[in-house]
């Protein structure tokens, strides 16, 4: 069987809704037209029509957060702590730290696309999803989120859009031995917008980011902006997902990948 590839990544570049605009990644592109410049100190006496075709290279000075683009969220993003549920809370971990065997592991999808932007996911949503798709979630499975915001990437209303992984539904996950999970949303936690007006309401903080506060009880990962979720089956594939080296950080850029292919997945017992 030929092995198959969906890419589940969004570009980085410029004039493209995926961030607030404050947060938005900037590109700034040099052509081979415009790089003699750059290549000339390097060897004295050269002159731009010594080049073949008179062209230089190219290359793009880049100016990013770490949470631009499809990136995987460390624990260290949630909180300072983690893994408190197990009595020996720790330091949570930064990204450079973040175990490869959780970023390579069979998938699974939760079609979460009819609920409504703001809605918090419930452990009883994840549930009844998963007896509606007939699995039983296994240890470090990669289970991703299809919501509403799949559909909007690159509209103004993004970063409002799609429902919300709540900390009773993210628990729910990690209970089961899940470590790294995905959403095609902006955030894994339901839009700010949305929280802000229960936050208005209530006044209770603990709304705030709940999902991934869970972070805090026991250590997980998310990925945040994937894309081409509907594309996924519920089951039967491997997700790729191994984040960017970065000492100390917060997240690391990914480049995503669902792969189809009988040799990588389990076999029947």
């Amino acid at each position: 069987m030929p092995r198959r590839f969906v890419d589940l990544s969004i570009f980085l570049e410029n004039d493209v809704v995926s961030d607030p605009p404050a947060f938005a990644p900037r590109i700034q592109y040099f052509t081979h037209e415009h790089t003699f410049e750059q290549i000339a100190p390097f060897f004295p006496g050269l002159k731009k029509e010594d080049l073949p075709d008179g062209e230089g290279w190219a290359v793009e000075r880049v100016q990013l957060s770490t949470h631009n683009g499809t990136h995987l969220d460390a624990p260290y993003h949630f909180h300072s702590t983690m893994d408190a549920k197990s009595g020996q809370k720790k330091p949570a971990i930064a990204i450079h730290d973040v175990p490869l065997e959780w970023c390579f592991q069979p998938g699974v999808k939760l079609d979460f696309r009819h609920f409504a932007d703001g809605y918090v996911v419930t452990a009883a949503d994840v549930e009844a999803e998963l007896k509606r798709i007939d699995h039983e979630l296994k240890p470090l499975e990669i289970v991703v989120v299809n919501t509403r915001a799949g559909s909007r990437y690159g509209h103004d209303d993004f970063v409002s859009a799609g429902c919300g992984m709540g900390y009773e539904a993210t628990m729910y996950l990690l209970e089961r031995g899940v470590r790294l999970t995905g959403t095609d949303a902006w955030s894994w936690d339901a839009p700010f917008v949305h929280t802000a007006q229960k936050y208005a309401e209530s006044k209770d903080a603990g709304l705030i980011w709940e999902g991934h506060k869970a972070g805090r009880d026991i250590g997980y990962c998310h990925i945040e902006k994937l894309h081409n979720l509907e594309a996924l089956p519920a089951t039967g594939f491997i997700v790729s997902c191994f984040p960017h080296k970065i000492r100390g950080a917060s997240a690391g850029w990914t480049r995503a990948v669902a792969i189809f292919d009988d040799a990588l997945l389990p076999q029947p017992a």
